[in-house]
């Protein structure tokens, strides 16, 4: 199944397919439906995809992120162009024995943080190596040191949402997506997707694949999902290489 991001009525129509499919909770008794209704909304829009969460995933459920080594926390880009303020952190990351809510990064081992620096900053890396940073916490500078480590978190329903929430909703939607397979057995469904889009930045086209896992609970609730995409192969796609 293909869909293209061709202008205001191809979007309302998507939404108008979603809506139908997804809308009413008591619509879904399949869970191969649920799963591809899931990924549809994940793509169409911020709004389709919050909907979708609060249908369909289980109040016990869990999100997984991939796995990445770096600080563990989270900022706003949209919030304060060239600016990098910390949103949340990942409860037991190296980030969280140092760092707090609303500490503003300055400079990241002698890079100073600014809108073109963005893509340099050197929060990846080899697991354990100190990085030297220098913060704003309450209009002061400090100078803080943090080892990098293996980052594996996982969201509960309230966490995705608010996750969501904080989305650029103008800039949700990609240009295109097609879903390639869905298979299940029992309460498990996997689904094999791929979309096309434009990197805001640097204006370069990529393309990905995901391959996405839902594990459903006896009330036909989503219980846990996680995905395998290629990042890094998107990052390659901007231009991007990874040195040592």
């Amino acid at each position: 199944m293909s869909f293209k991001k061709t202008g205001v009525l191809t979007l309302l129509v998507t939404v108008s397919f979603l809506q139908a499919q997804v809308g009413n909770e008591a619509d879904i008794s399949n869970p191969e439906t649920v799963a591809e209704a899931w990924i549809q909304a994940w793509y169409t829009s911020q709004e389709a995809a919050m909907d979708m969460v609060k249908n369909n995933m289980a109040e016990d459920g869990k999100q997984t992120a991939n796995r990445y080594v770096g600080f563990g926390f989270m900022y706003d880009p949209d919030a304060d162009k060239g600016k990098m303020k910390i949103t949340s952190i990942m409860e037991g990351s190296p980030a969280s024995e140092m760092l707090m809510v609303g500490d503003e990064f300055v400079s990241v081992k002698g890079v100073v943080v600014n809108e073109r620096n963005m893509g340099k900053l050197p929060f990846r890396g080899k697991p354990g190596e100190e990085i030297k940073a220098r913060i704003k916490r309450d209009g002061k500078i400090q100078n803080i040191s943090v080892a990098r480590g293996v980052i594996a978190v996982s969201y509960t329903k309230t966490e995705v949402l608010k996750n969501i929430s904080m989305g650029n909703s103008e800039n949700w939607a990609v240009e295109e997506f097609n879903i390639d397979e869905v298979i299940s057995e029992k309460n498990i469904v996997y689904v094999l997707h791929n979309y096309k889009d434009t990197d805001k930045i640097s204006g370069l086209p990529y393309k990905a694949y995901t391959m996405t896992r839902f594990v459903f609970n006896e009330s036909g609730k989503v219980s846990q999902i996680r995905s395998l995409s290629e990042d890094r192969f998107v990052l390659e796609q901007q231009g991007y290489t990874i040195s040592r």
